[in-house]
């Protein structure tokens, strides 16, 4: 594997990777997590 083809790997996870978390702060969902109290809404 050659350096240009590392770097277009390590991009396409990086942008992987921040897609996701940027999807997983945009969905409305509930949670409520307290000792012996777990509730969870989407």
């Amino acid at each position: 594997m050659d350096m240009k083809s590392l770097v277009i790997g390590a991009l396409v996870v990086g942008v992987a990777a921040l897609g996701y978390l940027y999807y997983d702060s945009q969905k409305s969902s509930v949670k409520i997590d307290l000792p012996g109290v777990k509730i969870e809404g989407k």
